[in-house]
């Protein structure tokens, strides 16, 4: 099978065409604007008309490549950051260029055959952008609660006796009120990240909200250990989970599929390191929940030990075993998200 793997970039796509050994057929870049996606799509279908196209970076900077493929007729593939790394390695390209990992995502898009269709524009990608602005203000606020407990130690020693943290506003106001009658520029720039603290709390709140409103009542959130936000997470990161063919697929996407790591006597499966570990650690979350409250998860976790299993073994096999619910939720939510955006 034919392959062709595109690298996006904001201005550049880079192109190259394999056989089905992975041999490079042909490389080409274009500019990454309508014209030239005329140009890309008119040497692909003269060089190889039945290739699997494989584009990493599809809801990104090649979603409008992605898109315009898709209207005319081509297959169209996502292929995961981590597998283009790993491919990369075996290229035996010097350094790293954008023909060189165009050269192996085409390879993984020839060999892989369970890739997932690329991700179009509906609610999913809303939630998606929703809930990475929700993290951008979170760690931004971490890092301006850090910069103000540093200014808090030297202006005012041993304030955390009467303030336990900053991230209420109750202690805020406190430490607030610890810097009346004060003056410098230490005092007014702690002040201002006061100020900057209350607009970065009520920004999230106003994020979380709007997540919210596009979550809704989404069956994920019947689960034991699904919140919220890591449902939203769910939702945004597995995008529409009807391009998954099996529960399988949507498990290898996760990176919670079973790798063998057995030898001799010794039967256990050692930890996934691939796929999409924004995915894997919303399950992580849901894993770690439901083994403290939940019961059925207890007892899972019970019988994994009785095997003579370790508690992280456990843990990972709890979380395949979440999979076929998490995608089940997935698939019966999918049409009150399938609006386009």
């Amino acid at each position: 099978m034919t392959a062709v793997g595109i690298d996006t970039h904001k201005d550049s796509l880079a192109a190259c065409l394999v056989d089905e050994l992975g041999a490079p057929l042909g490389e080409r870049t274009f500019a990454n604007d309508p014209a030239a996606h005329d140009a890309l799509w008119a040497w692909v279908s003269s060089a190889a008309p039945e290739a699997t196209i494989g584009i990493e970076g599809s809801s990104r900077f090649g979603a409008a490549v992605a898109r315009f493929l898709l209207a005319r007729g081509a297959i169209v593939r996502e292929v995961p950051p981590q597998l283009t790394f790993r491919e990369r390695g075996r290229t035996r390209l010097p350094g790293k260029s954008d023909p060189g990992d165009a050269l192996a995502i085409a390879r993984v898009a020839a060999r892989e055959g369970s890739l997932p269709p690329v991700r179009l524009s509906d609610r999913t990608v809303d939630i998606r952008m929703l809930v990475e602005a929700r993290e951008d203000a979170i760690a931004e606020a971490v890092r301006v609660r850090n910069r103000l407990h540093a200014d808090l130690v030297i202006l005012v020693p041993g304030y955390s006796a009467s303030v336990a943290n900053l991230v209420s506003l109750r202690n805020r106001q406190r430490a607030g009120l610890m810097l009346r009658g004060r003056e410098g520029v230490q005092v007014v720039i702690a002040r201002r990240r006061l100020a900057k603290l209350r607009l970065l709390d009520r920004e999230a709140r106003s994020l979380e909200s709007q997540i919210r409103e596009l979550v809704g009542a989404h069956p994920l959130l019947d689960m034991h250990g699904v919140g919220l936000l890591t449902a939203a997470k769910l939702i945004a990161e597995a995008g529409d989970v009807r391009r998954f063919h099996s529960v399988d697929a949507f498990a290898m996407l996760a990176g919670v599929a079973p790798i063998p790591a057995s030898s001799g006597q010794t039967q256990r499966m050692r930890l996934n390191r691939g796929g999409n570990r924004q995915l894997n650690r919303a399950f992580h979350t849901i894993a770690m929940v439901q083994a403290v409250r939940y019961p059925p998860a207890r007892a899972f976790l019970a019988r994994k030990a009785a095997e003579h299993k370790t508690g992280r073994d456990g843990i990972r096999a709890l979380k395949r075993q979440l999979v076929r619910s998490v995608f089940r939720r997935l698939e019966a939510g999918a049409p009150l998200l399938s609006q386009a955006a």
